[in-house]
């Protein structure tokens, strides 16, 4: 029997119970779509990190908290950030602004908006950060040293209280403490989950005065003198931080200091493992529709016994039968896989929490094939099972 007899007979029996063909192809369908679409909110989410800080320029260092040991354990405070511009012992550090971050409810005129961060820090911190200035003014240091209550704004945060008013110059509540807007931020775009244009910008003698105390700092960023000069100026800012924290030579430093490439490997790799997880479970909605397929190509030769005894009776050969139902089988599979594919496409063009979803070409062929390859793999047993029917036991079924 020709190829095409085969395609045309398998066609003819998966039509004759479509809605039995149609809910093994839904379920192959949804395990190919979730492939693609979750392996393309990884990539998105990846897409996104790199974009965040690669935003705070080339020559930029973070230094954070780490777990530390013993008594030495010590925070990072104002007076560490200070310590780092010293000519003589950091000469490649050109600036160093310390950060503290805490959400606040922000209000104006009866309009309420949560502010996922409002940051207190020094005026270095907007150069640092490749924060530039769309409308109204930044806060000086005589801001930050008299402890005045103004703000900037991110474009985000200040579209969602002011709308199309211009907010500078206008009195916000945040948790309740008056700040005046002086600045509003241009867009520096969504980083995934986190929006950098949702944020408000203080001095960081107002926030620590009024909203989170004083003493130690979330982070503090630092400013290199150029790129170039990266990895001296790291050494130095660790010798700095070793020597304030009185870290022995055999004890853990309770700091960190990442640049911009380091922090980026580091989250790269936490979203890679991210979208592996991501896509493994995906994959096991495959095997579950791979198995739907079994169960159905099962039944199907259940009830077409005394069809494939006629048909052998007939003259129809192992190979002719066997061909037949892995045909069945593989056309179930790869009518899911064009609709999964379709659907994952589709999918990816809409947002998903925050992240815009990147389309990876090789989740398409990877997933369109082991559809295929699931026709093939799960409808063998069943196919081998009709295949092997001796044509007198299978006219005798009832």
């Amino acid at each position: 029997m020709k190829v095409g007899e085969v395609l045309r007979f398998a066609l003819r029996g998966l039509a004759a119970n479509k809605l039995r063909s149609g809910l093994t192809t839904l379920g192959i369908m949804i395990g190919v779509a979730a492939v693609i679409l979750l392996v393309a909110v990884g990539s998105g989410a990846s897409a996104s990190i790199e974009q965040s800080i690669a935003g705070l320029g080339t020559n930029v260092l973070t230094v954070s908290r780490a777990g530390g040991q013993g008594s030495t354990t010590r925070p990072l405070t104002v007076q560490d950030a200070k310590a780092l511009v010293d000519p003589l012992g950091a000469p490649d550090v050109k600036a160093s602004s310390p950060v503290v971050s805490t959400p606040v409810t922000a209000v104006y005129r009866g309009t309420s908006y949560q502010v996922p961060q409002l940051v207190g820090t020094n005026p270095e911190y907007f150069a640092t950060s490749n924060n530039a200035l769309a409308n109204g003014s930044l806060f000086t240091a005589d801001d930050v040293t008299a402890g005045r209550k103004v703000m900037v704004l991110g474009p985000t945060t200040a579209q969602e209280l002011f709308g199309d008013a211009d907010p500078v110059g206008k009195q916000v509540l945040a948790d309740n403490i008056q700040f005046t807007v002086i600045g509003v931020l241009q867009s520096k775009g969504s980083a995934g989950l986190t929006n950098a244009d949702d944020t408000a910008i203080a001095p960081l003698t107002a926030v620590q005065n009024s909203l989170t105390g004083y003493g130690q700092v979330s982070q503090i960023l630092v400013q290199a003198t150029s790129s170039d000069s990266m990895s001296a100026a790291q050494a130095q800012i660790t010798a700095i931080l070793t020597a304030r924290h009185r870290i022995a030579a055999n004890q853990q430093p309770d700091f960190r200091v990442l640049s911009q490439q380091q922090l980026l490997a580091t989250r790269t790799t936490a979203t890679e493992t991210f979208t592996v997880l991501l896509a493994s479970v995906a994959a096991i909605s495959l095997l579950v529709g791979g198995i739907g397929v079994t169960n159905i190509m099962l039944v199907t030769v259940t009830e077409r016994i005394r069809e494939i005894g006629i048909r052998k009776a007939i003259g129809a050969t192992r190979g002719v039968v066997l061909g037949q139902f892995l045909a069945e089988a593989t056309l179930l599979s790869l009518f899911g896989g064009v609709l999964g594919v379709a659907t994952g496409v589709v999918g990816s063009q809409f947002t998903i929490a925050g992240i815009t979803p990147v389309v990876v070409p090789g989740s398409i062929v990877l997933a369109f094939g082991v559809s295929a390859l699931i026709g093939l793999f799960f409808g063998s047993y069943p196919a081998g099972r009709a295949a092997s029917l001796r044509p007198i036991e299978a006219l005798r079924h009832d």
